[in-house]
This record gives C-alpha cells, structure tokens and sequence, in this order.
C-alpha cells in the first residue's frame, strides 16, 4: 500500500469507456460548457459501448484502476443501430464476473448519455468518483497479479 493510498487526500482512478457518437461529445460539451467534474478521471474513446470486451474491464481493475464506467448512446439511439443493447446484456454478467472475484459491483457502472447531455455526463462522473471514494482503493484484482 502506498503513501499516496493511506493518506486522507486519497482520489479514486476512474476509467471511462466513452461512445465516440454520443457519450464522448456528451464529455466535450462538459467540457466546453466549464462544468466541473473529477480531474482523476481518464477517457478512452470507443467506436461503440457496445465494443467493450469484459476483459479489457477486468484488466483495468488488474491495472490499479478503482472504477470502471462503460457508457454509451442511449437505447434505440445506438449509432451502429443495437450496440447499446449488447452492452446492457453484459452489464450484468459484468456485475456478476466481478462479485464472483471479489470486487464490489458497484465499481462497474454503465449509463446512457447522449452528446448534448453535458451536464448529465458531469454528474455521472462526480457521483461515480464519490461512490467509488466511499468504497475505498481497488486491491483485490490488482494484489492477486
């Protein structure tokens, strides 16, 4: 355990897997609109929500990363027409995987937002970094490599 880690300062990483169409215009319009959220988050561009493979979710938790946020267009809206529909499918078997290993499902969450919801997108970020903060660092996955 680090310093860093022990510490009362200590801020949770948050890996967000961001729909190009929708959710990542949706955390540019937060952007350019000023809104503050949580500087300790980190995007990763995706084509589709529905493009996220479980195992890059569990590689993140192996990597040190304290929660994981897939989201995407909003159902019906998908611009590969049913991507969003394959990741609500796997969001529950992810819930399941990761209490299975010992993980809080809590730390995986999936939403839909779409890109002129800048204000929902900083919401869902500043409300997931203080859920994933009250449940303290990941070192379940990460310990076990």
């Amino acid at each position: 355990m680090s310093v860093k880690e022990t510490s009362s300062n200590w801020e949770p990483k948050i890996l967000v897997f961001a729909c190009n169409w929708c959710t990542y215009a949706g955390a540019d319009l937060a952007g350019l609109s000023r809104l503050q959220y949580p500087p300790n988050i980190r995007i990763l561009r995706v084509p589709c929500s529905g493009r996220v493979n479980p195992q890059f979710v569990l590689r993140a938790f192996q990597r040190g990363v304290d929660g994981v946020l897939v989201a995407g267009c909003h159902p019906g809206d998908c611009h590969y027409v049913t991507g969003n529909y394959f990741t609500r499918r796997r969001f529950l078997l992810m819930q399941r995987l990761l209490e299975y290993v010992g993980l809080d499902p809590e730390r995986f969450q999936a939403r839909w937002i779409s890109g002129s919801e800048g204000p929902k997108f900083q919401e869902v970020v500043t409300k997931l970094t203080e859920d994933i903060k009250a449940l303290g660092p990941n070192r379940k996955l990460r310990d076990a490599q």
